[in-house]
């Protein structure tokens, strides 16, 4: 086996450890609290990506090498400003699919099965869905490799970015003072992994947060507004295909019961919730009804 591939596999069962030892310090604390049942589909879901990872299915490498030999420049990684502009430029490109992937119902039907969990602990930074590959994710980051970042250096910076954000599926770190107005942490975190109607669609960044302080989508987390986890419509399910492939099944209904291809397009590019009847269940909409209700 090659070095990065021995690297791969010390780095999951670190993870793998780490994720364990807080499940039992969790257990420990509060008998009882700790959901077994998640953790598995977790592992359910890492196994089956990591063997479906071998097809050649993704349709982001053939663009990335067309877009490499069309390039506007040559950025070699040999300063600390190359390197710079690599992790800010990522950033950027990983804020804009990360709220594509919340905000674009064909991109959102597998992002949801990372959302999925009813408790948020380590193991749900590995529960990231199958169909990553189909919908074409890493094409957001193709303007890095336009402007001249080798392909393989932005995948692996993409990998290493991802790796940060591990830490960041806990409860039981608290927020970090300053650190909260440059980083993606903890309680940040929490707050995107949360249900709660005033935290949805917030905080999404990778490692930093000045993104969504600078557009407008950062929300704190609140003493006074516990984070409760899940989906809106919480999902119960102890089925791994049933968690990856329902967002999937209620999409295709919907446009197949669309009246007009209009109508169908749109449930396939609008927010998870959108209806052309009007009754929809957007988090605009849902925000609507209840400053409505409040005013009553």
């Amino acid at each position: 086996m090659t070095q990065i591939v021995w690297i791969q596999i010390i780095v999951t069962i670190a993870i793998l450890c780490i994720a364990l030892a807080e499940a039992l310090v969790l257990q420990y604390r509060k008998p009882g609290s700790f959901d077994w049942s998640e953790a598995w589909l977790s592992l359910a879901d890492m196994a089956g990506r990591r063997l479906l990872g071998v097809l050649p299915v993704g349709i982001a490498t053939p663009v990335f090498e067309w877009v490499w030999t069309h390039r506007l420049f040559t950025i070699e990684l040999n300063g600390f400003a190359a390197f710079l502009l690599l992790f800010l430029g990522l950033e950027f490109f990983y804020y804009w699919y990360h709220r594509a992937s919340h905000r674009v119902r064909f991109f959102w039907a597998t992002h949801a099965v990372h959302h999925s969990p009813n408790q948020l602990t380590l193991s749900t930074s590995f529960r990231l869905g199958w169909t990553n590959k189909l919908t074409g994710i890493t094409l957001f980051y193709t303007p890095l490799v336009y402007f001249g970042f080798e392909p393989k250096i932005v995948l692996t910076a993409l990998s290493l970015n991802l790796l940060y954000q591990f830490w960041l599926h806990t409860t039981l770190i608290p927020k970090l003072g300053w650190l909260e107005w440059v980083l993606n942490t903890p309680s940040a975190h929490r707050v995107h992994h949360a249900s709660n109607l005033d935290y949805l669609d917030a905080n999404y960044g990778g490692v930093l947060i000045i993104f969504d302080r600078l557009f407008g989508t950062y929300r704190p987390e609140r003493p006074e507004e516990p984070c409760v986890y899940g989906l809106v419509k919480p999902m119960r399910t102890r089925n791994v295909f049933t968690m990856e492939f329902s967002q999937w099944v209620a999409l295709y209904r919907d446009m197949r019961e669309a009246t007009s291809l209009g109508s169908a397009f749109a449930y396939f590019i609008k927010p998870p919730g959108w209806s052309p009847d009007g009754k929809s269940l957007t988090t605009e909409a849902l925000r609507a009804q209840q400053i409505r209700t409040t005013l009553t």
